[in-house]
């Protein structure tokens, strides 16, 4: 009996930098261009800046919501974002920008808390719930590209499709890959100190002397790792072409034609269903 080959996208098989993710036909979004995902909710993220209603925000927080449980496999880090972040935040910055309402606006509608002379009304309340909500869905929306997409694939899209130069492109993306790097020689610098008893108390001024004891290596490291970096970067010649052939190829295909027409198509319905500018 022979089973199926687990498929695996091509930024796995090539840049040993990218997160191992395994695809399938559902976990659609891993199999498509960046710039797709990007161009997808492009058009509802700037039109939900204009939104002031509740049920369009919700709708598109509930399409996102659908997407991502669909097309990507999340982690738990990711879940707990979806399930608890991002619906509690909703609710806090709701109420915070509610009481943050000229109450002078909103005097017509029925009260919900009376407090001595300050009064909570529940016009108030649905300003601030659907500025909530707005934010919430262009987080959500932003995610569809964030969660599906490795940096090396963006920037390799962005320079084969949308001619970004090179040198800009994987400049910006090794300078990006600087930060980890510092996490980990922090870690390392942080337990050396550690094993060696150095600056031991507690309080903010051995606080503050730890941390400036952190400053001068981990900047000679960062010397260090910039110019191996640079070294390398020469002796491969970049930058003195304009042009660099591709070792690993984003190409752009039918699939995320389809994906970029049926998500305007989806975003243009809701928009039309819900019309929350009031024109109609």
């Amino acid at each position: 009996m022979t089973t199926a080959p687990t498929l695996l996208p091509a930024s796995v098989a090539d840049d040993p930098y990218a997160a191992v993710r395994r695809t399938s036909a559902v976990r659609f979004l891993y199999g498509l261009n960046p710039l797709a995902t990007i161009a997808a909710v492009l058009p509802a993220l700037v039109l939900l800046v204009f939104v002031r209603d509740l049920a369009t925000p919700l709708a598109f927080l509930a399409l996102s919501y659908l997407v991502l449980l669909v097309g990507v496999s999340l982690s738990i880090r990711s879940a707990v974002l979806l399930a608890l972040v991002i619906p509690g935040a909703t609710l806090v910055l709701g109420f915070g920008f509610a009481l943050w309402t000229d109450a002078a606006l909103v005097a017509n509608t029925p009260p919900v808390l009376q407090i001595g002379a300050w009064t909570l009304y529940a016009g108030a309340l649905e300003i601030g719930l659907a500025t909530g909500l707005r934010l919430a869905a262009i987080l959500a929306l932003s995610l569809i590209p964030g969660l599906s997409t490795t940096g090396p694939d963006l920037v390799r899209a962005c320079v084969q499709q949308l001619r970004v130069p090179y040198r800009i492109g994987y400049t910006a993306l090794a300078a990006f890959r600087f930060v980890p790097r510092f996490g980990h020689e922090l870690e390392i610098i942080r337990q050396a100190h550690r094993v060696r008893g150095a600056h031991r108390g507690r309080g903010p001024i051995a606080s503050l002397r730890r941390w400036a004891s952190y400053l001068v290596p981990l900047l000679a490291g960062a010397i260090r790792h910039a110019e191996r970096v640079a070294l390398a970067m020469d002796s491969r010649a970049f930058g003195a072409y304009p042009d660099r052939t591709e070792r690993h190829l984003v190409p752009f295909r039918t699939r995320d034609v389809v994906l970029i027409a049926a998500f305007w198509v989806a975003s243009a319905a809701l928009f039309t269903l819900f019309f929350p500018w009031g024109l109609a």
